[in-house]
């Protein structure tokens, strides 16, 4: 990406929300995406035909239509590690070759279930997922969106290393009647290994003669599930092209597959799907991942915006925001572009958020009266999940749009205590409802929305080195104890855990 094309977008003198809709009756329209079962409303952002037209200059400039096509096709998108991305060969879109081996393995996958449904592992009532990362966060936000009356299983996601968490998670759960699935790209992250052998223990005192029958890996390799001791005939492979933070698409999906039954997964799927034949075919400006990652841009680049806010106005989707922190964050919070250059401007915005109303008298004192210029992402369903007085849905989506509405019109005071500037962008998904083929299209377009702004920077999205540095510390403390660190790193390791 040239400088010229962030130069002329970052003179641009944006005009008010308000002004931008009084000068065209048509920029609803205009700005308005409806498909997959979701509403995509950018109409209260600062985009207008001028900021447009740059952006797809910076488009062409930057490769956009030719990298989405190597995506789609199998062709290496992760230079760092000379890979594909291959997540949407999982959902049917993209390289044929791929496109089957995900069949295959879906296949198997399904074969499984078949036979846990049909007794092969006894009386099954709880599942037990252990990962972390995008081995966990996936199957978490659906569970928690989709599994909330139609679960067929009891399933808990654990990931967090802190003992507390696996004695809540298998706290109200019969040993004899629980499957552990074990979720781990390379079978060998640390911290999920560690809760896998703590989960096979508490099998094992509570009487489970054989607890490794019990277990599932879920894994891109086959044999370190073998040699940690699970039989072949229950590992669920997946594609090593399939990057962590995409992989609930694959066999990481299983908890997913088994809690919610296979045609929820097929659903799933299918939803995803229809985003990716969006993102690869519709034109530009008429495209919902494509413009939302320009509205990104324009903010963070142009606006010095530094943090994008998302808020769930729906309690099915309240785990949405810290899917979406992995998502965004670990994909573009980057320094370097793709080909090893400094980056010399900011990649990716903090992403934080919260849920619907509670956020409303917690965090939106800020986004009205603060000096931050923060851009909010609103989501809602048009459908309530709940059988409750109407009236709740009704004053939730009342919430919701109101504040859309405040944030850009603002009200003059005297009193600048009372005073509010406006002129605040946000966006607005709505969905008709949350189900397996809206949440899929939902996740797919955040996928692709996470991609066209790493096209448009220049940046590798599918590699994730900064992980790395701290896991290797806590590994070399681990062997070695407190030593060649500093005077305060010392300190705390001596006073916590005293002679390691």
């Amino acid at each position: 990406m040239t400088n010229s094309n962030w130069d002329a977008l970052e003179r641009y003198e944006n005009q008010t929300l308000i002004s931008l809709f009084e000068k065209d009756a048509r920029r609803v329209e205009k700005l308005t995406i409806e498909l997959a079962g979701i509403r995509f409303d950018l109409s209260k952002t600062h985009l207008d035909d001028t900021l447009l037209s740059g952006f797809s200059e910076m488009a062409i400039a930057a490769g956009l239509a030719a990298q989405k096509e190597a995506l789609f096709t199998g062709a290496i998108v992760n230079p760092t590690e000379g890979r594909a991305a291959e997540h949407t060969a999982e959902r049917g879109s993209g390289n044929a070759e791929a496109v089957a081996h995900a069949k295959k393995l879906q296949n198997r996958l399904r074969s499984l279930i078949d036979a846990i449904e049909a007794g092969a592992f006894g009386e099954i009532k709880h599942v037990l997922h252990i990962g972390i990362g995008g081995s966990a966060l996936g199957p978490k936000l659906l569970i928690d969106a989709l599994g909330r009356e139609d679960a067929r299983y009891d399933v808990k996601v654990v990931s967090n290393v802190d003992g507390a968490a696996l004695a809540e998670a298998t706290h109200d759960m019969d040993p004899h009647k629980t499957i552990v699935a074990v979720a781990s790209k390379t079978f060998t992250t640390t911290e999920t290994l560690l809760n896998a052998t703590s989960a096979m223990e508490w099998m094992q005192r509570g009487g489970v003669a054989d607890p490794q029958a019990q277990f599932v890996a879920l894994t891109a390799y086959p044999e370190k599930a073998m040699a940690w001791g699970i039989d072949e005939s229950r590992i669920l492979p997946f594609n090593e092209a399939v990057g962590g933070r995409y992989s609930l698409w694959c066999s990481i999906g299983f908890p997913v597959a088994l809690g919610l039954g296979w045609a929820a997964f097929e659903e799933l799927l299918e939803g995803a799907a229809t985003m990716d034949r969006h993102f690869r075919n519709a034109p530009t400006l008429e495209n919902a991942p494509t413009l939302a990652a320009f509205t990104d841009l324009f903010y963070s680049q142009c606006k010095s915006s530094e943090t994008r806010a998302v808020f769930a106005y729906d309690e099915r989707l309240r785990l949405l925001p810290d899917y979406l922190q992995q998502l965004e964050m670990e994909s573009n919070g980057k320094s370097v572009t793709a080909t090893g250059a400094p980056l010399g401007r900011h990649s990716s915005p903090v992403t934080w958020g919260g849920v619907g109303t509670d956020a409303q008298h917690a965090v939106f004192q800020l986004l009205h009266q603060g000096t931050h210029l923060i851009p909010v992402e609103f989501i809602a369903s048009k459908t309530p999940g709940h059988d409750f007085d109407p009236a709740h849905h009704e004053a939730l989506l009342i919430n919701c749009f109101a504040q859309g509405a405040a944030l850009m019109s603002g009200r003059h005071s005297d009193d600048l205590a009372r005073n509010y500037v406006g002129n605040r962008p946000s966006t607005t998904l709505l969905l008709d409802d949350v189900t397996p083929a809206t949440v899929g299209a939902l996740i797919a377009f955040y996928e692709h929305r996470t991609f066209a702004n790493a096209v448009l920077l220049g940046i590798n999205p599918f590699d994730q080195f900064g992980v790395e540095l701290g896991k290797q510390i806590a590994k070399d403390i681990g062997e070695n104890g407190p030593l060649g660190f500093d005077p305060s790193t010392t300190a705390l390791i001596e006073a916590a855990l005293g002679d390691i």
